[in-house]
């Protein structure tokens, strides 16, 4: 059964929704700044964020139809910024794929979300009350520190009452969702499946623990414009990106009963643990999992026009990611081109994989692919980068890979329809 995507949402520190995100990728634009952190010890880090500024649901869904506006405010208007960020996108994906005109009954739509320890500021936040007088404690936060209330919110609004449940698989969760709820629209469970990318919104000790690991950029002495720089000699670890982004996955059988038009088609996929608890990823492992998810949609990889890469800016994984590329691409002309997002938004952890998705799609209809920030001097030569600015392409097919912590490995093909 063919499944396509007929519609997208997404809310980062660039863009509001789809439109603005695809003229932020196109421009190049930035939104990495430096963070003000409460402090003077030498050694507390990291200094470097591309937050969510200014965030305010009422205004982020201003344009959503009534009266899923009120129906929004009514139920997440009090709840963490997490939650609100997946309504926020999950409303403007409803709509641009027409749900709120269709007919179609809530048992046959289904919610993946993509996220796990999602609110570890909105814990820091609270404690406080706690330990002035635990009777302060909210009553709803034993809701709302389950990241399964992203899940009862968003289906309550929507009046979705198919299948549905939250998957993790660290930096890779938003590619296991994809591939879950491709399988939930593949095996007939669901017509229609949305999958949500949800924002890890993290305290300041979770953010010092990425950067005692090595994983995340201190960014004490660097420019923001500057910090994050996949696949380049002075990259240094992650800058972490508070973004959500939803997409609609739907069997191309009921988008042609109801007249949607696709705007893709969900080709191929592939997902492989490592049997590796720790942070080192592995080429062998990379390299099999893109081989796996081209075997599955029937390609070879000369027919793969663009890659959306992990691309974290971590010195250990962009190098293991451009040779799994290469093992799997070649080094000739015909090798695709190749981007990570994460230069322009900031890594979005559980929420990367469906950011990154919608930002393929852009790019795909849109018929460019965007700047590789801040990449001046590659790592590796035999990767088509894409330089300093965008460039006009024609993408038929891409792929979009995520590998997390833990030793997961995913990777899915999107393909263009209306070639």
């Amino acid at each position: 059964m063919t499944t396509v995507i007929t519609g997208a949402g997404v809310l980062c520190a660039t863009a509001r929704d789809v439109d603005t995100f695809a003229a932020a990728l196109r421009a190049g634009t930035s939104g990495i700044g430096r963070r003000r952190v409460e402090g003077d010890h030498p050694e507390l880090r990291p200094l470097l964020s591309c937050d969510l500024a200014g965030f305010d649901l009422r205004t982020a869904i201003a344009d959503r139809t009534e009266p899923l506006r009120r129906a929004a405010v009514r139920l997440a208007g009090r709840s963490p910024m997490t939650v609100q960020a997946s309504v926020t996108v999950a409303l403007e994906g409803w709509e641009r794929a027409g749900l709120h005109r269709a007919d179609v009954p809530g048992e046959r739509i289904g919610l993946v979300v993509a996220g796990h320890n999602l609110g570890g500021r909105y814990a820091e936040e609270v404690r406080p009350r706690y330990t002035s007088s635990p009777v302060h404690l909210p009553a709803r936060y034993p809701l709302q520190f389950m990241d399964t209330d992203h899940v009862g919110t968003v289906s309550e609004l929507l009046g979705v009452t198919g299948e549905g449940y939250t998957v993790g698989g660290a930096s890779a969760s938003g590619n296991v969702a994809l591939i879950n709820a491709t399988r939930l629209v593949g095996s007939g469970a669901v017509d229609v499946c949305l999958v949500l990318g949800a924002l890890t919104d993290l305290s300041d000790m979770e953010r010092q623990a990425f950067y005692n690991l090595g994983a995340m950029a201190g960014g004490r002495d660097t420019p923001p414009e500057q910090s994050s720089r996949p696949f380049d000699t002075r990259h240094e670890g992650f800058v972490p990106g508070q973004g959500a982004a939803c997409v609609v996955l739907e069997s191309a059988a009921s988008a042609e009963r109801r007249g949607a038009a696709p705007w893709a088609r969900v080709d191929g996929y592939a997902m492989k643990l490592s049997g590796n608890g720790l942070a080192d990823p592995r080429t062998t492992d990379e390299t099999e999992v893109m081989a796996r998810a081209l075997r599955h949609a029937g390609l070879t990889a000369d027919r793969i026009d663009y890659v959306n890469a992990h691309g974290t800016g971590s010195p250990l994984g962009d190098e293991v990611e451009l040779t799994a590329l290469r093992t799997v691409f070649g080094s000739g002309s015909g090798r695709p081109w190749v981007n990570s997002t994460k230069g322009l938004v900031g890594h979005c952890l559980c929420a990367a994989g469906v950011v990154e998705a919608v930002a393929t799609l852009v790019q795909m209809r849109h018929g460019f692919v965007h700047a590789n920030a801040n990449l001046v001097t590659p790592i590796g030569t035999g990767g088509r980068l894409v330089g300093a600015r965008a460039r006009p392409a024609v993408i038929d097919q891409a792929m979009s890979n995520g590998f997390g912590f833990g030793g997961f490995n995913t990777s899915v093909i999107l393909g263009r329809q209306g070639k």
